[in-house]
């Protein structure tokens, strides 16, 4: 039987010295290898990632500051932890690393136990980073099976013409909740890649018409349960048209759902919350979700930031991710007031 895999761990300093005290302490339980300068170290890295990086930060040419940012800038090596070791330990210095993305500082002189503690502090970390990225991905796949069906088998009952118009109803929630299930299994690998402005975008011809139907169609139960009517409304009309947009379908889904979802917890009971659609313009397509709140003023300054407006029941993403989604497709979301109500307006290139 095989032992277990050895991490593999980057040693950065531009002291010999230094260097080898960290290989002693290291190398009877890591694969350990060196690099002298901040050029060295890129190109090591490139070569053969590592899973941790002890990083010197006064060396000649590219400093070790140099080097992270580099690091921390490259979607193939943001993630490798970094662990500056220094003889500097002032205030300013430790807050410039952590800025930008270091895990943690060591000072100079070493100590043995210090070392060997954060290493494996910080690999357990990583690896457990890792674990729960893997599971999430397992689960996403694993629910796309089933989700399809759910899906699926609505669309093909829907083609008995026979169907009262009240099952007719029943399978069509039935499937429109499907396809929210599947935009929020897929949102989750999908945000992490916006916010680091790596996800690609694939466009297609959709109707956010027909994602704001399904949207209020999903959330009508939540919204009976506590008196609050639901309507949608495009270019003035009652009888919505088509709103052609090139966009993803999954995402636009889950933009809208989360923004109405909020509305409907938010708003005080027997009330109701509007989706209006603006696609009169030539340039630009506006969704507004209109809606009273019980949620404090206060809280429309920060509407858009992660953990900031969600109840306890919520993620505290919802409104974050809805702005990540507009601003992937190239158009934005803010809040405002109108006639005593909360109006979160997302706008969207036509």
């Amino acid at each position: 039987m095989t032992g277990k895999k050895r991490s593999k761990i980057l040693i950065v300093d531009d002291t010999e010295v230094n260097i080898d005290i960290l290989v002693e302490f290291l190398g009877d339980t890591y694969d350990v290898s060196t690099a002298s300068d901040g050029f060295a170290a890129l190109e090591s890295v490139a070569a053969n990632p590592p899973d941790l990086i002890l990083l010197d930060i006064m060396m000649p040419g590219l400093d070790g500051f140099g080097v992270c940012a580099k690091l921390k800038g490259d979607a193939a090596t943001s993630d490798v932890p970094i662990i500056f070791v220094t003889t500097l330990s002032d205030m300013a210095t430790e807050s410039r690393g952590f800025d930008l993305g270091a895990a943690d500082f060591i000072t100079k002189p070493f100590s043995s136990a210090v070392v060997r503690a954060r290493v494996k502090n910080h690999l357990a970390l990583r690896e457990a980073a890792r674990f729960k990225a893997d599971v999430e991905q397992i689960t996403r796949h694993d629910l796309n099976s089933p989700l399809t069906t759910v899906i699926d088998l609505p669309q093909r009952m829907l083609s008995d013409e026979n169907l009262s118009n009240g099952l007719r109803d029943m399978l069509q929630r039935i499937e429109d909740a499907g396809r929210s299930l599947l935009a929020m299994t897929n949102l989750s690998s999908a945000l992490f890649k916006m916010e680091q402005e790596a996800y690609t975008l694939a466009p297609a011809k959709m109707d956010l018409t027909a994602e704001a139907h399904k949207v209020l169609s999903a959330l009508e139960d939540a919204a009976r349960t506590r008196g609050i009517r639901l309507q949608l409304i495009v270019n003035g009309a009652d009888t919505p048209a088509p709103v052609h947009f090139m966009g993803e379908e999954l995402l636009c889904h889950s933009m809208i759902w989360n923004i109405v979802d909020w509305a409907v917890e938010a708003s005080p009971q027997e009330d109701s919350v509007l989706v209006s659609i603006e696609s009169k313009s030539s340039s630009l397509i506006r969704i507004d979700i209109t809606c009273k709140t019980e949620a404090p003023l206060e809280l429309r300054d920060i509407f858009f930031e992660k953990y900031a407006c969600d109840k306890k029941s919520g993620t505290g993403l919802r409104t974050y991710s809805a702005r990540l989604i507009a601003r992937t497709h190239g158009g934005d979301a803010i809040v405002s007031s109108k006639d005593g109500k909360v109006v979160i307006s997302i706008f969207l290139p036509a």
